[in-house]
């Protein structure tokens, strides 16, 4: 549940009070701030592959090449691929995934393998790489990653052409092509949020991971989808209203079903053109760029620019990254759930961490439940100072859990910014104190916080902050929005 569930504070979070009671906080960080330098995390590499792709029910996992048209479209794939991608696609039948057809159009993981294969591509993509790609990122998601590529010397004027067309400045000005090289000479990406939406749609539901995967990089950059209405907020109306909110393009097909539009920026195709031909290891693929794209615009208000990696939008005053609003929107949008965010820490108007609005037990509960149902949860968390302050945030996911024999969790999560093709682990005294926010089924929290129940409520609050001159302040590295 997402526009009803939801609450605009003074500084863009939408928070839920847990025991009641809805708290403002007039500093907070970013939810999506890329992280400005390397965390030393304390993790331990799993000591085994962690299962995933299990949520898969025994009467829907086929393993078996069964119709005449599976065995053709799975001969031609394996025609087009190297021995490595051949194998990958064997672990894909084997584990079920690449029969799966758990998705909106009921087309299955080879489908759309095929259909990546055999029809035309958006210009400048090549059919045959994009599905070694979508193999290999349903084999392991934990590959999947937001790290962008550099711009080859190559495409430089080209790329540095279409900036400066794009925001109305001369091409023949060395000073204005050397300051604009710099913007889009992306080193730290601020597509986190989009990305573990990306990693957790090719985790749990891979059949329409790959026909999302087909639709962005066909020659229509795009792919529809149709969503719950009741998702989105308890009246119809409501709902409209927040597609309308977010201007994402959309059409009613019945009173309670809309169909919405997944499009890239038009600068996606560019940083996509580049990664076919000189993507290096650890680099984004081209589906990565195109797909955390199309998250990217869903969230930002259709304002996201992919080769500056900056967006504009009237929910957020950053031009880096999404904010937990538009994270949970863009969640329950991708997934058709419904999502609540809940944050967790109390911070002050200095951006200091002072409390907790739960205890840990509450927390743990949380995260467990929904771990339980089969949900991966995408949360948000800080890091701070000696003073406590918080210089910085990041969104991860939280895959799985176990127990050690004195009852303490370990939390199995991916890091889309962490260099990382595998699970890592957290231990709960680690992770726990850090979580700022996490987007929890609605069953999960509902006993615990009080809904928020008129969306016109978190409306004002949002005039509100407008009326009361919001203005930024950037502490560290982090950006904070604050009352002035």
């Amino acid at each position: 549940m997402y526009s009803y569930n939801t609450y605009f504070n003074n500084n863009y979070y939408n928070t839920i009070g847990l025991n009641g009671s809805s708290k403002t906080q007039n500093a907070a960080p970013v939810a999506s701030k890329e992280k400005a330098a390397p965390v030393k995390h304390k993790f331990t590499h799993t000591m085994k592959e962690i299962p995933f792709n299990k949520s898969f029910t025994a009467s829907s996992l086929r393993t078996q090449l069964v119709t005449k048209d599976e065995k053709n479209k799975y001969n031609d794939l394996v025609k087009n691929l190297d021995r490595h991608s051949k194998k990958e696609l064997d672990n894909l039948l084997k584990s079920g995934i690449l029969l799966n057809s758990d998705s909106s159009d009921n087309s299955s993981v080879l489908d759309n393998l095929h259909k990546i294969l055999t029809t035309q591509r958006a210009q400048g993509l090549n059919a045959q790489s994009l599905t070694k790609d979508v193999i290999a990122a349903l084999n392991n998601p934990f590959i999947i990653t937001q790290q962008f590529g550099d711009i080859p010397i190559k495409n430089q004027n080209s790329v540095l052409d279409t900036y400066m067309s794009d925001n109305n400045l001369s091409k023949t000005n060395p000073n204005a092509r050397k300051t604009a090289m710099k913007e889009i000479n992306v080193t730290h990406s601020g597509t986190c949020v989009a990305a573990s939406i990306e990693f957790s749609l090719a985790k749990k539901k891979p059949a329409e991971f790959a026909r999302f995967a087909e639709g962005l990089s066909s020659n229509t950059l795009s792919v529809d989808k149709e969503i719950h209405l009741d998702k989105l907020a308890d009246k119809t109306l409501d709902a409209i209203w927040l597609l309308n909110a977010f201007e994402i393009p959309f059409k009613a097909t019945s009173f309670n079903k809309a169909t919405i539009t997944f499009k890239p920026d038009k600068n996606a195709l560019v940083r996509a053109q580049i990664q076919t031909t000189d993507k290096d290891p650890g680099e984004r693929s081209p589906i990565d760029v195109l797909m955390q794209s199309a998250f990217m615009q869903v969230g930002s208000q259709q304002s996201y620019d992919t080769l500056t990696d900056k967006r504009k939008g009237k929910f957020n005053q950053n031009d880096k990254g999404l904010i937990e609003f538009e994270k949970t929107f863009t969640e329950s949008v991708v997934e058709d759930k419904n999502k609540i965010s809940i944050t967790y820490q109390t911070v002050d108007e200095n951006a200091r961490l002072v409390g907790y609005e739960t205890d840990k037990d509450t927390l743990k509960r949380h995260l467990t439940n929904a771990l339980d149902m089969g949900e991966n949860v995408i949360l948000g968390y800080t890091q701070t100072d000696s003073n406590n302050v918080i210089i910085n945030g990041h969104e991860i996911t939280i895959v799985g859990y176990k127990k050690n024999p004195s009852g303490k969790l370990t939390f199995i999560c991916n890091d889309t910014d962490d260099n990382i093709s595998k699970p890592i682990e957290y231990s709960e005294d680690y992770l726990l104190p850090k979580i700022h926010h996490a987007a929890l089924p609605k069953e999960v929290v509902e006993k615990d916080v009080k809904l928020v129940e008129n969306w016109v409520e978190g409306l004002n609050s949002y005039n509100d902050m407008k009326k009361n001159n919001m203005q930024q302040y950037k502490i560290g590295d982090a950006e904070l929005s604050a009352a002035a």
